[in-house]
């Protein structure tokens, strides 16, 4: 089972915390992926909640888990499990915390796991709506219309791919509304995302 120093632990949280608190105003410019960068990168704090399935290799049926995702600009993310129990995991600059209850927080620095770290800095680049950046490590493909539109993240090298296949990302205007993650061992996460914060 995937512990707390797993890197594939690190992409559930890192992926959901910063792709789920984003928001746009009222859509006037073209429809590409430059305005949708654009859109994302106005957002500096926000806050959602979310919903997670997760199909997992070693287990018969999928794991369920819901809870809160907040964010505040420029690097510091929180993801609160409160079912099936509760966990917070908080991630500020390199540094992510995992408390837990009844254990002592655990810290670990992502430059401990270069992979992850990697997979951290891509997604803080869709954020800052840096396209140069995102494409040093990732294929784009971006589709669809501002009502919906579909961006897909697929690695271009083997650090990451070893650990992801892609990440397809769906939503409405400058909201995301759901992530999907397919991971190279077999392990898929689909999390559905609703913004609280206007």
């Amino acid at each position: 089972m995937p512990t707390h120093r797993d890197p594939r632990r690190l992409r559930h949280f890192v992926a959901a915390a910063l792709f789920g608190l984003f928001t746009g105003v009222t859509h006037a410019a073209p429809w590409t992926l430059d305005a949708l960068l654009a859109r994302l990168a106005q957002q500096k704090s926000g806050q959602a909640t979310f919903v997670e399935k997760k199909t997992l290799t070693l287990l018969d049926a999928p794991v369920e888990s819901s809870g809160t995702l907040s964010f505040t600009a420029p690097d510091r993310l929180e993801k609160r499990t409160l079912r099936p129990r509760p966990e917070l995991v908080r991630l500020q600059g390199d540094t992510l915390v995992v408390e837990q209850a009844g254990k002592a927080p655990m810290t670990l620095k992502l430059a401990s796991y270069p992979e992850a770290a990697a997979f951290v800095d891509s997604i803080r680049a869709t954020l800052a709506g840096d396209r140069q950046a995102l494409e040093a490590t990732y294929r784009l493909s971006f589709s669809g219309e501002p009502t919906a539109w579909q961006l897909i993240l697929l690695p271009r090298y083997s650090r990451m791919s070893d650990l992801i296949s892609r990440i397809v990302i769906r939503g409405r205007e400058g909201d995301v509304q759901r992530i999907d993650f397919d991971m190279a061992d077999g392990d898929r996460s689909e999390m559905r995302i609703q913004r609280t914060t206007p």
